[in-house]
């Protein structure tokens, strides 16, 4: 265990259930925010949360290499450890679980969670496994931390709903706190991987956010066909030279069942490559 000022750091996954055995004994509410680092305002409004609601606030580093497919970017997703750690410390954070590939996956590691039909839509078929890689490592880190809850982002909103539907299929005593998107002040949602993108991409990256506000004005004059809907979105991309479009598509919030006729509540969300870099996004009509 390293101590970080007053922010404690743990490696070792019997390190952080003593924590969380104590914690219970002492009846204290133990709030986790997991996160693979590179940390921006986004994960800072999560841990805020969790800082607020809880008596012991945990977050988590680690980069899960099951998440990522062949090609991904595994190896250049940013690692900034010194720069987290004083944004903990500053929002207050107790412990910070940090440990190593290792530790999550020993020697011998084989079992893993199966998402479901969650999982093949959306950003799933573009990214084969993903979604089964982050499941079961939020089943790890549930299982280590033992949190009383959780707090996760809607930007990586179909992320959220597997989560949520894993937490209530394996009876796990866990609430899952959901928090809003945090955003550019052009609107674009803020992404550790927006980092990669050059000063002239970026400027384009705000078209992500103008095509999704677009289809909720469209939707709000009256119109509900789906495909109308998208058009607009499209258009909006493809007049800021954003052409590789992985979906754009209006899905039930809760289901993800895909949408031909609109209803207030839907999803809308879309997933495009501003260079070499995905990008996600997502509203609410």
């Amino acid at each position: 265990m390293d101590s970080a000022e007053s922010l404690s750091v743990l490696n070792r996954p019997y390190e952080m259930k003593e924590v969380s055995d104590a914690c219970k004994k002492a009846r204290k509410k133990l709030g986790f925010v997991p996160t693979m680092g590179a940390l921006h305002q986004g994960h800072i409004s999560l841990i805020e949360k969790a800082v607020e609601r809880a008596d012991v606030t945990v977050a988590s580093i680690f980069v899960n290499p099951t998440q990522f497919g062949p090609g991904e970017d595994f190896d250049r997703y940013e690692r900034d450890y010194e720069g987290d750690i004083k944004k903990l410390e500053h929002c207050g954070v107790d412990y910070l679980f940090y440990p190593d590939v290792s530790d999550i996956y020993p020697g011998g590691f084989e079992t893993t969670i199966s998402v479901g039909n969650l999982g093949n839509c959306l950003c799933g078929p573009f990214r084969p496994g993903h979604f089964d890689g982050v499941a079961t490592v939020v089943l790890k880190l549930f299982n280590v931390v033992r949190p009383d809850f959780a707090v996760f982002g809607r930007k990586d909103y179909q992320q959220l709903k597997i989560i949520q539907k894993m937490v209530r299929d394996f009876d796990m005593d866990i609430e899952i706190v959901e928090m809003p998107i945090m955003r550019e002040p052009d609107g674009l949602a803020m992404s550790s991987r927006n980092a990669y993108l050059s000063a002239e991409q970026r400027i384009r990256a705000a078209a992500i956010n103008k095509a999704l506000r677009e289809v909720g004005e469209k939707f709000k004059s009256g119109c509900d066909d789906c495909k109308i809907l998208l058009s607009e979105a499209n258009r909006v991309l493809r007049m800021a030279q954003i052409n590789d479009i992985d979906y754009i598509e209006i899905r039930d919030p809760e289901t993800l069942e895909l949408r031909h006729r609109a209803v207030k509540g839907d999803l809308v969300a879309l997933a495009v490559r501003v260079g070499d870099t995905r990008l996600i996004d997502n509203t609410v009509l």
